[in-house]
């Protein structure tokens, strides 16, 4: 067995499955794009869904690739436990409808085995396979498998509900039993079972079935090959590490830690050697999440990078580790994964300035929430209770970070157990609302054979508006191939076309197609990509359409100029964002329609008026500018040497078209573009506005929208110019604020009066007193203008010393308003004004409440108010 590093390991197993044939995809986003099922990445089957459901259909039918990965279901088990993690990778080998069973197995068991790779001991290894998979298991003993090294097990059976499934095989690596203190007779000491012994390294699913809605198992058309390979899980027998890590992975994390704690070190004892592994996992989940896009925050992926912060940080502290410090560690985790991640050395600046932040805003929050607890923890013995609920330990922790064992932990010091029972009721509540949100984490749609299937060549022509002599290769009405279209509606896919299909943001063209006559034969309403690329044309039908035959297409020229505009215009936003904000920002997505675009980006503010004026003139400034629109078709490295981006973290094919605009902008991208920046016209932001945790949205147009949109708005400074009757627009500022003192001024004299009035009022009304029982009483409508005034006259009652009991009553805008106000006699005898004003108050209609000294309550029913004072009266008079 070879011993390798990590980075040596991951390009081994890419190696050996290229030399296979496998065409090798980096690693996606943490981020999902375009797949609102999935919080984050999860598997490199979670890439590959647009693949194995048909709606892409791949260049090479065999991939491979190492994904990194975020799962967060059971995070309190890391650190506790040698293999779980947040993060990780995982490697894996895929086939779309090429190899299936045989090749699958037999190259997992030469990778695993042979000398030139991996070179394990062929004794060690076991696998499990479903009883009812006689095909895999001869094929395992074929490959060179040991008969009595292979397991049949019930749940080898990959199954998601509806959608594709199928039977599966997992391989396992015998670390050996008195090294994981597995006793021979232990009922789960076999490959599979819950033990330290066997630890499963590969799963290898065959995916040759779709589970239909109505529960029946139908051959898929296509047969799949879905496998994960932990990278973490292989290397730690690769390096002879007891867990994952003590690897290369996380070791010079750990060291690092152990530099800022007071003298601690790994590995000396359980309580300290778990909290290390958590920091060294968790920084690493937050540092590439962080460059992938994500920022933290109370809710979704933001809410989960939070967590993790504040876990490493309370971890930190057990440790001795005083005030902010995961950030210092992102650099290890850039130098440790570089040579196949450079994205967190690369933004290793920004990284940090974010945990660091997040950090010190924890810090407060832990403030607020140990003072929470020592509260809890006092009310419980003080009302002699000897537990505290999991219904609060759930809040600290969920509302504060607090781990339940830093509760459980001071609970016990102070003598006091936790309801862990009624705290993990709540935790598995919060994971059930999670899961009902997100839907079927897994789920892929179902293959549509009739789009897969069709294999013809169709080309897209760039900067062409009408096409002559276009064939009609395939027409599919109710997803069926047929020769003649003769109905409502049909898709259509032509050997060329001038039509763009909508991707990257920019939506389709329309237009209409023609006979060689001359004559609207259909109207195209919509285009996409069909599963193998072609461009894909939804039309409504006018006259029938036959396959074979040569139609004219023309685009609709006005919206195609207006979708160039706008796309154009993207790119400059999108520099231009760069430029203000910081390189740290790029494109979460975007939308773009004739004259309009919607741009989403990374941000953890909002942007201020003063980056959004500098933004939109340096938009503006390229378009005045004039700079040529250079398109240029070439390689991906070439590409990324001509300084181009990559957009939402997009696949490329070996092909790319780089977009320049001088050296401003430089990007991969596919859509139309104006020749020029000129023919842009003008740039105008209309919005900026937050779509989640992390990302900001601009809202903009261009050309005739930018210029109808600016019309509007001087047409509108016209009409207040007019209105507030300033003769120059650049004075009407001036003016406002001089109407704005004006009417500050005046309303202070209106308050000075009413107070006088009200004033004034009290005085008559305080002599009108009446005698309730024991108690003297003020009662009485007055007119007043709402409840400040009623407010403002039980202020002055208070003062007064007139009577024990003040209810007052108005009717202000068909509205019913009425305020109880008690002195001390009144209070002393038990009454509360709260409650005599809900006995009032359905009386005209409504309802209210307050303290006991005072209570006030709003109605629709004024009618009723002399009636709610003469009951109260009454009440009054028991007492």
């Amino acid at each position: 067995m070879k011993r390798l590093t990590s980075s040596q390991f991951r390009q081994m197993f890419l190696d050996f499955f290229k030399e296979h044939g496998h065409m090798i995809l980096p690693s996606a986003s943490l981020i999902p794009q375009d797949d609102p099922t999935l919080l984050w990445v999860n598997s490199g089957v979670a890439t590959m869904k647009k693949y194995f459901d048909g709606s892409v259909v791949p260049k090479n039918h065999r991939i491979a690739s190492s994904q990194k990965s975020i799962r967060t279901n059971d995070i309190e088990n890391v650190g506790k436990t040698a293999r779980h993690q947040t993060f990780f990778e995982m490697l894996g080998n895929f086939s779309v409808g090429d190899y299936f069973k045989k090749d699958a197995i037999n190259w997992a068991w030469e990778f695993l085995t042979s000398p030139k790779w991996l070179g394990f001991d062929k004794s060690k290894l076991y696998c499990t396979v479903y009883p009812k998979d006689t095909d895999a298991q001869k094929l395992w003993e074929k490959a060179g498998m040991p008969k009595d090294h292979i397991v049949k097990l019930e749940e080898n059976f990959w199954d998601i509900g509806e959608g594709p499934c199928g039977p599966d095989s997992e391989i396992f690596y015998d670390r050996g039993q008195k090294n994981n203190n597995v006793a021979e007779d232990d009922p789960e000491n076999y490959p599979g079972g819950e033990n330290g012994r066997y630890l499963e390294i590969w799963n290898i699913v065959f995916s040759q079935y779709n589970h239909l809605p109505n529960g029946k198992y139908v051959d898929q058309p296509h047969k799949n090959i879905d496998t994960g390979m932990g990278l973490e899980r292989v290397l730690s027998i690769l390096q002879d590490a007891p867990t994952n890590f003590e690897t290369d992975l996380f070791l010079p994390i750990i060291h690092a830690t152990e530099k800022m704690t007071p003298g601690k070190k790994y590995g000396t004892n359980k309580k300290d050697t778990t909290a290390f592994k958590i920091i060294a996992d968790h920084v690493r989940a937050v540092s590439f999440a962080i460059a992938d896009g994500a920022l933290p925050s109370n809710s979704g992926r933001g809410y989960v990078l939070r967590r993790l912060i504040r876990r490493a940080d309370l971890n930190g502290q057990r440790l001795g580790i005083k005030g902010a410090f995961l950030y210092k560690l992102v650099p290890v985790v850039g130098k440790i994964m570089e040579s196949h991640y450079p994205e967190v050395t690369d933004q290793k600046s920004f990284i940090s300035n974010v945990i660091k932040n997040e950090e010190k805003r924890f810090q407060l929050t832990l403030d607020s929430g140990l003072t929470l607890l020592d509260g809890l923890i006092d009310k419980a013995k003080k009302s002699n209770k000897k537990t505290i609920s999991g219904k609060d330990a759930f809040k600290l922790f969920d509302t504060y970070g607090f781990p339940y064992e830093l509760t459980f932990e001071s609970a016990h010091d102070a003598g006091l157990k936790v309801d862990k029972k009624g705290f993990d009721a709540e935790m598995q509540a919060q994971k059930d609302r999670a899961r009902k949100a997100r839907g079927n984490l897994q789920s892929m749609g179902s293959q549509d054979v009739t789009l897969m299937n069709i294999k013809d060549k169709s080309e897209f022509e760039y900067g062409v508006n009408e096409e002559k002599h276009a064939k009609l290769l395939d027409i599919v009405v109710d997803d069926k191939l047929v020769d003649t279209a003769d109905g409502e509606h049909a898709a259509l896919i032509f050997d060329k076309t001038p039509f763009y299909a909508e991707r990257g943001g920019q939506v389709a063209d329309h237009g209409n197609i023609y006979n060689q006559d001359g004559e609207l034969v259909a109207k195209v309403t919509d285009v996409q990509h069909a599963p193998n690329d072609q461009n894909l044309h939804f039309v409504d039908i006018v006259l029938p359409l036959k396959k074979d035959q040569e139609y004219v297409l023309k685009i609709d020229q006005k919206r195609r100029s207006g979708l160039k505009h706008a796309h154009s215009a993207t790119h400059l936003l999108d520099a231009s964002l760069r430029k203000v904000l910081g390189k740290h920002t790029y494109q979460a997505g975007s939308l773009v329609e004739p004259d309009y675009l919607r741009f989403d980006f990374t941000a953890m503010d909002p942007m201020t008026t003063r980056e959004l004026q500098e933004t939109e003139e340096l938009v503006n400034q390229k378009i005045w500018e004039a700079i040529d629109v250079k398109t240029t078709v070439t390689d991906q490295e070439t590409g990324k040497k001509m300084g181009a981006i990559a957009l939402f973290n997009s696949k490329y094919g070996d092909k790319v078209r780089v977009v320049q605009m001088d050296d401003f902008s430089s990007e991969f991208c596919g859509g139309t573009h104006c020749s020029n920046t000129s023919q842009i016209g003008v740039f105008k932001i209309i919005s900026e506005s937050a779509v989640g945790a992390g990302t900001r949205r601009i809202e903009a147009v261009t050309s005739k929208k930018a210029y109808e949109y600016l019309a509007n708005r001087s047409n509108i400074l016209d009409d207040v110019q007019e209105k507030v009757k300033s003769t120059k627009p650049e004075k009407i500022i001036d003016k406002i604020n001089s109407l704005e003192s004006d009417l500050r001024d005046s309303q202070k004299q209106v308050d000075e009066l009413n107070l006088k009035i009200n004033q004034s009022k009290a005085s008559e009304l305080f002599n009108s007193v009446k005698q309730a029982g024991d108690l003297t009483v003020i009662a009485q409508k007055v007119n007043a203008k709402g409840m400040n005034d009623l407010r403002e006259l039980a202020d002055n009652w208070k003062s007064s010393n007139k009577s024990d009991v003040l209810i007052l009553a108005t009717e202000s805008n068909g509205k019913a308003n009425m305020i109880v106000s008690l002195g001390k006699k009144a209070l002393d005898k038990g009454l509360k004004a709260g409650d005599l004003i809900k006995k009032a108050a359905p009386i005209f209609g409504g309802g209210g409440g307050g303290r006991p000294n005072m209570a006030q309550a709003g109605g629709k029913k004024p009618e009723g108010l002399q009636k709610a004072i003469n009951t109260l009266i009454d009440e009054i008079s028991k007492n």
